[in-house]
């Protein structure tokens, strides 16, 4: 097996080969959201290998996985994903998709293999904590998270621990942020009724193609002349369909397009004026326009207490070495957010960069990962819990 300086300077992991092995497989066959069957029953398989019993309600659903060692403890959760993303694999890995217009762009197969590491370290030397394994569906659209909340994988949990491999740092480092980690993400979309015409007679028409040239350039001011400057926010049109033919004036044009906020009152304002924006050019060009707002995934917000359980088990593993810190957030989104609605946690970011290999963002046709990511993923996990149990565990 490939390997560089053991990550976190410890010796060769008995459980590299095992997860480099499960992230391949599962990395040959993606899957949609909501559509992961075949994902879900490696997952199932390999906790049948480990001995952990698990829950799994049918497609649509995640798996759950049990580590119960002590029912006078308190239950902590890991969380991984089970889903893929739409598009062709350029990476010429041998191991590349199987399934043709779908890949592991995400790196949501590192992700499953980091959990299960954890596990089968965690079914070796079992902590003094219980510990539910989550594999969830559907993160990249449908936020699947809330599925598992209504399936209970919440249930008696009093603090739940994510992360995502990233190509921002290299392998062996961990950035741990207290506060908002990621942003508000909403989409929306407007819908533009003109009137035809002959390309030949434009007083004759309401062209919805101009229309939606000047809503494009005018929603950019709302972030760089109505948003203080200090809140991030991002406001993208990342579609516009319009037009039949050359000599055509188009009668309908529809746009789509996402908001970004890190501040609840930087949302407001966005879509305030979106909507008074939109409201305007009705008036302007005599046309019929239509917003529809959906609301997406809330921010992330890594609560303090966890956030330093995960600072102090970075620096237990790597002196102090491999932690990173985050001035800023990020403005991605993630649906982890929903279960930091409904308890404590932490969500970190692995880094991932394989040695000489230039950076390369999340949902790159080209996007892989150093193997290595997998051992630092799995130890950080294993102590986190075992760190934990030390914090969260009470006199009887």
């Amino acid at each position: 097996m490939n390997t560089i300086n053991r990550p976190f300077g410890l010796a060769e992991d008995p459980h590299h080969d095992f997860m480099v092995r499960v992230r391949r497989e599962l990395h040959q066959r993606p899957e949609l959201a909501f559509k992961e069957v075949e994902t879900a029953q490696i997952i199932m398989r390999e906790l049948n290998s480990l001995n952990i019993p698990y829950q799994y309600k049918g497609l649509g659903h995640g798996v759950i996985g049990f580590l119960n060692y002590n029912e006078h403890a308190p239950r902590i959760a890991l969380r991984a994903e089970l889903d893929g993303l739409p598009g062709d694999e350029n990476t010429g890995l041998e191991f590349s998709s199987l399934h043709l217009g779908k890949m592991h762009a995400c790196g949501h197969d590192a992700h499953m293999a980091i959990v299960l590491g954890a596990a089968a370290k965690l079914q070796s030397a079992p902590a003094n904590i219980n510990v539910n394994l989550i594999f969830q569906p559907a993160e990249e659209s449908g936020g699947g998270s809330k599925t598992m909340i209504a399936d209970g994988a919440l249930n008696g949990v009093s603090a739940i621990f994510g992360g995502h491999v990233t190509h921002h740092y290299d392998v062996g480092e961990i950035m741990v942020k207290a506060g908002i980690v990621t942003a508000q993400s909403d989409r929306f979309k407007i819908h533009i009724k003109g009137k035809g015409g002959h390309g030949a007679r434009p007083h004759e028409a309401i062209d919805a193609i101009v229309i939606a040239s000047a809503l494009i350039n005018n929603l950019q001011t709302i972030v760089s002349r109505e948003i203080d400057p200090l809140h991030p926010s991002v406001v993208t049109v990342g579609t516009l369909r319009a037009g039949s033919a050359a000599n055509v004036i188009a009668e309908e044009a529809i746009m789509e397009g996402s908001i970004r906020s890190t501040l609840f009152e930087s949302r407001n304002k966005i879509m305030t004026a979106l909507k008074r924006i939109v409201e305007a050019y009705e008036g302007v060009y005599d046309a019929s326009i239509s917003l529809h707002i959906e609301d997406g995934y809330p921010p992330v917000v890594n609560t303090d207490v966890e956030t330093e359980l995960a600072r102090q088990t970075v620096c237990q593993l790597s002196d102090g070495k491999g932690l990173r810190v985050a001035e800023y957030p990020s403005m991605g989104s993630e649906d982890f957010s929903f279960y930091l609605q409904e308890v404590h946690g932490c969500f970190v970011r692995f880094g991932a960069r394989p040695a000489r290999q230039e950076y390369l963002p999340l949902h790159s046709s080209q996007f892989d990962i150093d193997e290595n990511v997998l051992e630092v993923g799995a130890r950080y996990f294993d102590q986190l819990v075992r760190n934990a149990a030390d914090h969260y565990m009470k006199p009887e």
